[in-house]
Formats: C-alpha cells, structure tokens, sequence
C-alpha cells in the first residue's frame, strides 16, 4: 500500500528525514513512534505531498505520490492531480480542525459533496451511518464548540473516512486530548484496524502501539533506527537509542 524509497526532507538546512525506506502492506497496522523532532510527522505529511520531498521516492497504492517519472527524472505533478490523489489518502491530525460553523453531520458531508460531487441526500445518510461508526448518531446536529475534544476527534475521524479511503494517517491523534477521552478515540481506531483499514500512526501510546500494531517503527534523527513486531520491540529493543527511548516512555 505504501512504499518509501530513500525518503529524504529538508527545511533549509535542517536535514529532517534522511533517506527513510519502509514499506505498508494493504490492511497492516503501522506504528510509528520517537522523540520529538525525529520526523515521524514530516514523513506523514510527505506521503500525501502535504510536505514535498527532496529526494527519494514515495508510492501509495502503486501510483508515484506528487510527481511522474520520465526518463529517470521525476515531474512535479498540477495541484489537481495531487488533490485527486489524496482522496484515496485519510489523514487525522493532532487538533481536529473542524469548521466551527457546521454541525457535526455537514463537516463529515462536507467533502463528499464538494470533492467527489455526490448528491446532498446520499452524503447525508453516508454520513449520518460514519457518526454512528465512531459513536456519535446523537451528535449529529451538535456543532464542535459543543463537543469535548474526544467526540471531536472522532468527527474528524469519520470526516476522514467520508473519502472512503485506502489509507488512514493519523498525526499523535490523541496527543491534544485531556487523559480520559483517550480512549474513545482509540477504540474507534481500534475498530478502523479490526475492518483490515491500513493505517499508519504516529503515536505516543504504547498500549495501542502493542496491541493493535502490526508493525511498530522507531524513527530518530530523521533515519529508522528499528523495525519489527510491536511486542517484541518494546519488550526487547536491539538498539541502544531504542532502549534509552523506551526506558523513558513505558
């Protein structure tokens, strides 16, 4: 489903990701975790060309992400084709970014109708059924300053699926969240997981990283210091940098 190729991103002269090779099976849960600054959510942003890359090469679904080849050299391609490309390319971010003037039903429609040009009565029962997915059918005419930051990301969650996407990112989406309404958000990714979603996520929460991850990434430093099963990384991590990250965290 994805497949990075020597990765690299740079702000100036700030290398970010320095070469990042990795590769998402169709219905594989990824986790992605490290420190702050390690480039865990620059790589996100690069695969759905939110960030452009410098160097490397990115495919999401077989297609070339951003860019077609041409006799070995890439080619940046017209913001409409890269805006046809993220339809198939789900992405929930650490604050919610709802439009605070719409309820929570016309944010989840809101794209279907405008993007993908599906009728107002069909994306409206559509995305009634997603708020009924992620817990929320009784909050459908409620508008987001009217809903904790919990229910507001799982909005944003079905807002995301409303693309009926192939692939789901999520930015730390529990990172701006009070303790207790952890949870509600990731059952409802936990559920995405158990349909065969393929999801990569950066996150903070080792619990969900052990239990629901298929493969867990420790990324530092812009590179991919270790890779493998998530219980036998966090249990037993090979590299020191991952030791000494995890000695911190669990």
């Amino acid at each position: 489903m994805v497949r990075s190729e020597g990765v690299c991103k740079s702000f100036g002269r700030l290398d970010v990701l320095k070469g990042i090779d990795l590769e998402v099976m169709p219905g594989e849960v990824m986790c992605v975790i490290g420190p702050s600054g390690s480039g865990k959510s620059t790589f996100l942003r690069c695969i759905n060309h939110l960030e452009k890359i410098n160097a490397g090469r990115l495919w999401v679904n077989g297609h070339l992400v951003g860019y077609r080849e041409r006799g070995g050299k890439l080619h940046e391609l017209r913001e409409s084709e890269v805006a046809a490309q993220r339809r198939d390319i789900g992405m929930v971010f650490q604050r919610f970014n709802l439009f605070p003037h719409m309820t929570a039903l016309e944010n989840v429609m809101e794209a279907p109708v405008q993007v993908r040009r599906i009728p107002r009565a069909k994306a409206r029962e559509a995305a009634g059924a997603l708020l009924e997915r992620v817990g929320l059918g009784d909050k459908a005419r409620s508008y987001p300053s009217q809903l904790s930051g919990g229910q507001q990301q799982r909005v944003a969650i079905a807002r995301a699926l409303a693309m009926e996407p192939a692939l789901m990112l999520f930015d730390e989406p529990t990172s701006a969240l009070d303790p207790e309404l952890v949870g509600e958000v990731l059952e409802v990714m936990k559920q995405l997981a158990v349909d065969g979603m393929t999801m990569i996520v950066v996150t903070h929460e080792m619990g969900f990283a052990r239990e629901v991850g298929d493969s867990l990434v420790f990324m530092d430093g812009g590179v991919v210091v270790e890779k493998g099963r998530p219980r036998e990384v966090l249990a037993n991590p090979q590299h020191q940098r991952t030791q000494d990250f995890l000695s911190k965290v669990l």
